[in-house]
C-alpha cells in the first residue's frame, strides 16, 4: 500500500510503498479514504514531541474510511461500515490509571502506563490502510463524506468536548480563541447551540471568514473581549498558553476558561494579581472526553449544522500539505485522499 512515512525528526514526509496491515484479534481494517493533518502530526515531525517509536513511521489519527476485514472477536463492526478512527486505541488495562475503570478517553492515553495510540505508538492513518482497535472506531453517519468527516475525528471532537466541559447554561456568552482547524468548528458548534458567540484572533484576514461562520463579533484580544462585554465561557482553541492566560481580562464572574490544546513550549499561567479567586471563576482541562461526544459531533455535521471548512490534497501533495499547515496557511484544516 502506500503510506505517507516520517523518515526522521524534522525530515519532509514521503510516499513510499509499505506492507499492508492486517486486522488483529479485536481490531478492523479499514480502507482510508480521507486523513485530517493535526498540528500534533507537525509537531511529532519537528521534534516538539517525542518522536514515535515504531517502524515505518505513519502519523495521522483523523482517518475516515470503510471497513474492508474484521479480526477475530469483532463483532460491533462489519465489512463495509463507514467508520471513523480515533487517537487512543486502548489501553493497557494494568496499570494504575487503567485500575479506576474510567472509559476511553483522551485522558487515557496521557495516563495509562502503555496506552496505544494512533499515530503515536501504533501506525497511524496516513496511509491506504490502517489497521485499529473496532472499540475505537465510531460510524460515519449517512450524507457526511469521508473528506468532512476526517476533521471531526480529532479537531471536532476536541471542540465539542471543549465546550460540552464548559456545561455553558442558557444565555451564556461563548468566546473562542483561535480561529483555526479546532476554532473554525468550535464557533459553529457553539452558535449551533444558540449561544452568542465571540471570535478572538489577532489576524485581520480571519474575520470576514470567522463573522461567515456565524460569529457574533470578533476581537483581538482579553481586553477588547472585556469592552464588548465579556464572556461566560472561553474555549482555548490556539496554541498560546500566553494568549489563554490573557483572555481571563474577559472572563465574567463565574466565567468558565476551558484549555483545549497544547502549547509544547509555553506554560498557562495566572498573574499573582489576578482576581480569579475572587471572580470564581474555573479553569477547565479538556480532551476527547468519550466516544459519545464524537458521534454528537459527526451528528451536528451530518445534519448541516456545522461545516468544516477543508483544503484537500492528494496523497502525492502530503509533503506540501504538512508544509502548509506549519505555515498555517491553510483554511482551515487540511484534508489528504487516499
Amino acid at each position: 500500500m502506500k503510506a505517507a512515512v516520517v523518515p526522521g525528526v524534522n525530515r519532509r514526509w514521503e510516499l513510499r510503498e509499505v506492507p499492508t496491515p492486517v486486522a488483529g484479534p479485536g481490531q478492523v481494517l479499514i480502507r482510508v479514504r480521507a486523513c485530517g493533518v493535526c498540528h500534533n502530526d507537525v509537531y511529532l515531525t519537528d521534534g516538539a514531541f517525542e518522536f514515535p517509536a515504531i517502524d515505518p513511521v505513519i502519523v495521522g489519527h483523523e482517518a475516515a474510511g470503510e471497513v474492508v476485514a474484521v479480526g477475530e472477536g469483532v463483532v460491533s463492526r462489519r465489512v463495509g461500515d463507514r467508520v471513523g478512527a480515533t487517537w487512543v486505541q486502548g489501553t493497557c488495562g494494568r496499570c494504575d490509571y487503567c485500575a479506576l475503570g474510567l472509559p476511553l478517553t483522551g485522558q487515557s492515553g496521557m495516563n495509562c502506563s502503555a496506552p496505544v495510540m494512533t499515530g503515536i505508538t501504533a501506525p497511524g492513518g496516513h496511509a491506504e490502510y490502517v489497521a485499529v482497535s473496532a472499540a475505537s472506531t465510531v460510524l460515519l453517519p449517512d450524507g457526511i463524506s469521508y473528506e468532512l468527516a476526517a476533521p471531526v475525528l480529532c479537531a471536532g471532537y476536541t471542540a465539542w468536548s471543549a465546550l460540552c466541559a464548559a456545561e455553558p447554561k442558557p444565555y451564556d456568552r461563548v468566546a473562542v480563541l483561535g480561529v483555526g482547524g479546532l476554532g473554525h468548528l468550535a464557533v459553529q458548534f457553539a452558535r449551533s447551540q444558540g449561544f452568542e458567540t465571540v471570535a478572538i484572533t489577532r489576524s485581520p484576514a480571519k474575520h470576514d471568514a470567522v463573522r461567515a461562520l456565524g460569529a457574533d463579533a470578533v476581537v483581538s484580544d482579553g481586553a477588547e473581549l472585556r469592552a464588548a462585554g465579556g464572556a461566560d465561557v472561553v474555549l482555548v482553541t490556539g496554541t498560546s498558553a500566553a494568549a489563554a492566560a490573557d483572555t481571563l481580562t474577559g472572563l465574567r464572574p463565574g466565567g468558565r476558561l476551558v484549555l483545549a490544546t497544547i502549547d509544547p513550549v509555553g506554560s498557562f499561567t495566572i498573574g499573582p494579581t489576578s482576581p480569579v479567586w475572587a471572580q470564581r471563576q474555573r479553569i477547565i482541562g479538556a480532551t476527547h472526553d468519550g466516544l459519545h461526544l464524537l458521534v454528537q459531533a459527526l451528528d451536528l455535521v451530518a445534519r448541516g449544522l456545522v461545516t468544516p471548512v477543508v483544503e484537500v490534497f492528494a496523497k502525492e501533495d502530503v509533503a506540501a500539505a504538512v508544509d502548509k499547515v506549519r505555515e498555517g496557511d491553510v483554511r482551515f484544516r487540511a484534508v489528504v485522499a487516499y
